[in-house]
C-alpha cells in the first residue's frame, strides 16, 4: 500500500496510507488512514495545488458538506469496507 507524507500547518510531518482516490468535479481526493490496522482512523484529503506546482498539495477536507459528499463517494467505492470517520 502506498504511503504519503503530510505536513500540517504547525510543521509536523505524518505518514498516511492511501486507501483510495477519486476525482470529483475536476478535484482529486484521497482517502487515507493513519495505520493498516482495522481500527485505523480515516481522513479525506483534497488536492489544492495549482497546475504550476511540481507536486500535489493536499489539505484535510474540513467543510462538513464537502466532507459528507466525498465520504459517500468513497463509501460506495469501498462498499465491502466499514468506514468510520
Amino acid at each position: 500500500m502506498e504511503k504519503i507524507k503530510f505536513q500540517s500547518p504547525d510543521g509536523t510531518v505524518e505518514e498516511f496510507y492511501i486507501e483510495e482516490q477519486t476525482m470529483i468535479g475536476g478535484v482529486s481526493y484521497l482517502l487515507v488512514s493513519d495505520s493498516m490496522d482495522e481500527e485505523a482512523t480515516a481522513y479525506i484529503l483534497k488536492d489544492v495545488s495549482t497546475g504550476t506546482e511540481p507536486e500535489a498539495c493536499y489539505e484535510m477536507v474540513e467543510d462538513d458538506e464537502e466532507l459528507q459528499a466525498v465520504y459517500k463517494v468513497f463509501e460506495q467505492m469501498l462498499d465491502d469496507v466499514d468506514l468510520e470517520m
